[in-house]
């Protein structure tokens, strides 16, 4: 595929062949930029490294692959210089949400790989749009306590990445930094589903 057909089809599908193909793509660049970004902040371990390159897949995938869908290149190396930045802006933020946490002034709790808040275009949607934000809220509530604190991040991040952004069980176990098997994704996604939805059948009935 030419880059174009590649970023089109990553855009628009959860396609594993064509992910697969991304990530051997694009890896190497966002790996290396993470390095390069992280060395500058003075903090490069090997287990960061690959948070920060797994927040930047799902950055990457975020808002149903906006950042895909909607870049339109001027030239053939655009898209590089632009996954350059992308990934550089992921670490940036991280090391500058850890300050402002060190120094009292931030929210405590809020990473780059967060659930994103819906954005409200009108005042009519105000009260769907917080009744969300507390659903994602209570699903990323359940998701932090079902794993050990070691395949926490990793788990949480199979998750949405599966449910909120599309992407198939294959395509997922591509990712370097997740380190399963497609069946070891696989059985994540239902032990999560299933204790997520016995959650909230709970909650539901406590409620009623």
């Amino acid at each position: 595929m030419s880059l174009e057909e590649l970023i089109s089809a990553c855009a628009e599908s959860g396609d594993a062949a064509a992910w697969e193909e991304f990530v051997r793509r694009f890896h190497p660049l966002i790996a290396g930029v993470v390095v390069r970004t992280a060395r500058r902040w003075g903090r490069e371990t090997p287990s960061l490294v690959d948070d920060l390159v797994q927040d930047t897949y799902l950055k990457i995938c975020s808002d149903r692959k906006r950042m895909l869908r909607e870049f339109s290149p001027f030239h053939p190396e655009a898209f590089y210089g632009y996954l350059k930045v992308v990934t550089a802006n992921v670490v940036h933020d991280h090391f500058r949400l850890l300050q402002t946490q060190k120094r009292g002034l931030g929210q405590q709790g809020v990473q780059p790989d967060e659930v994103e808040h819906v954005q409200i275009s009108a005042a009519t949607t105000i009260v769907e749009g917080i009744h969300r934000d507390i659903l994602l809220k209570e699903i990323n509530d359940v998701l932090c306590s079902t794993s050990t604190e070691d395949d926490l991040k990793r788990d949480r991040a199979i998750f949405w990445l599966y449910y909120r952004y599309g992407l198939t069980a294959t395509a997922i176990a591509r990712l370097p930094s997740i380190d399963l098997t497609v069946k070891g994704v696989e059985s994540v996604i239902h032990r999560l589903t299933k204790l997520v939805r016995e959650r909230l059948t709970e909650r539901d009935g406590a409620l009623s």
